[in-house]
């Protein structure tokens, strides 16, 4: 990986910005133009498929494309023993990028469609089956990206991933917010897309449950990480390790 930690950085903040204005300005676009909230979900999930496969495919070379700390810590604790792998330095500076990021991103969201920058949500989500979607979710997503890794087809990780988070839109009940980055950005605008701050730690801990659980189910159905460079443990950002 030749990409300085300083670019990774950036990619990872840019990346995660730009994918939280994605989620967040698309859905109070879709509140402006329908009161059906059938309509409002499908516009929201379809711009996060088409946005989310680019960023991947976009950054992905240079950061690998996480946009997730969920997924920057699984891949942290798979190769931490892997003399390339990601290391703690790195963990710590790609989070808080991350959260950064997803601030930005809501607030460039709500600035586009004039509303006020920071505005706290009031969309109360806590409750249980809520937060097992949050597991259900990120387990999905963790068991997607490094079993696509495990067999071969990591370069499928752009429109694998964001058709399963377009998907899991639609099969979990939280949505799939699956990511505690842009949990923590979309608590700043209170639109369609919004999450109240109370409800915000409690989705992260189903999130990271989700994630333990996630590499649970990749151990169980694929073994332990061969030696070499099979899996996704090389985060640092080759095309085909790209993920969100």
């Amino acid at each position: 990986m030749t990409a300085s930690l300083g670019r990774r950085v950036a990619a990872e903040t840019l990346g995660t910005g730009l994918l939280v204005a994605v989620v967040v300005g698309s859905g109070i676009q879709a509140t402006e133009l329908t009161r059906d909230v059938g309509v409002q979900l499908l516009a929201n999930s379809l711009a996060t498929i088409f946005g989310l496969d680019v960023l991947i495919a976009l950054f992905g070379p240079v950061s690998g494309a996480h946009f997730n700390p969920a997924v920057t810590l699984a891949v942290w604790f798979t190769g931490r023993r892997d003399r390339d792998g990601l290391t703690l330095r790195d963990v710590a500076a790609y989070v808080p990028a991350q959260a950064a990021g997803a601030i930005g991103g809501a607030i460039l969201a709500d600035a586009m469609f004039a509303r006020p920058l920071v505005e706290l949500s009031t969309h109360d989500r806590s409750a249980g089956h809520l937060w097992l979607s949050e597991v259900v979710a990120t387990a999905g997503l963790i068991l997607l990206i490094f079993g696509l890794g495990r067999i071969g087809r990591a370069a499928l990780a752009p429109a694998a991933v964001a058709s399963y988070i377009g998907a899991a839109y639609w099969f979990t009940s939280s949505t799939s917010f699956a990511n505690p980055a842009v949990t923590v950005g979309r608590a700043f605008t209170d639109t369609f897309a919004g999450i109240a701050p109370a409800s915000v730690i409690p989705f992260i801990a189903a999130q990271l449950l989700g994630a333990a659980l996630g590499l649970g189910a990749v151990a169980a159905v694929y073994g332990r990480p061969a030696p070499a460079r099979d899996g996704v443990v090389a985060p640092h950002g080759e095309p085909e390790l790209a993920t969100s």
